[in-house]
């Protein structure tokens, strides 16, 4: 079951690319920009630097469970791009998880709790 939007085309993906920001840690690159809808769209993109396709495949679910995980804590109306380096080969579930969050806390986009 599909429960989040996704970049669709080369297109949308360059304008996140060329126009957006970006972020790198050890395992993963989060480039994002503001897409003035109302709910945020996620790319993700695994090259075959990173291994074969059942390796890629893994990561590519990896960082798309990671998201959904934590998509009610993000804030809304951006494009999100995650790309996985090398280095996330055969990494296990809760190390993608910690970067991405990372990622997202070194761009601040953590929704802020009021209380």
């Amino acid at each position: 079951m599909k429960n989040y939007h996704s970049l669709r085309n080369n297109k949308e993906f360059q304008m996140v690319y060329n126009e957006g920001k970006s972020k790198a840690n050890k395992y993963l690159v989060l480039c994002y920009r503001k897409n003035d809808l109302e709910y945020n769209r996620l790319g993700i993109s695994v090259s075959k630097k990173v291994g074969n396709s059942v390796v890629r495949h893994r990561t590519t679910r990896l960082i798309r469970e990671s998201y959904r995980l934590n998509q009610d804590n993000l804030k809304t109306g951006y494009d999100m791009v995650v790309i996985a380096r090398q280095t996330a080969k055969g990494k296990d579930c809760h190390t993608i998880e910690s970067a991405f969050l990372h990622l997202v806390d070194l761009h601040h986009l953590r929704r802020v709790e009021h209380n």
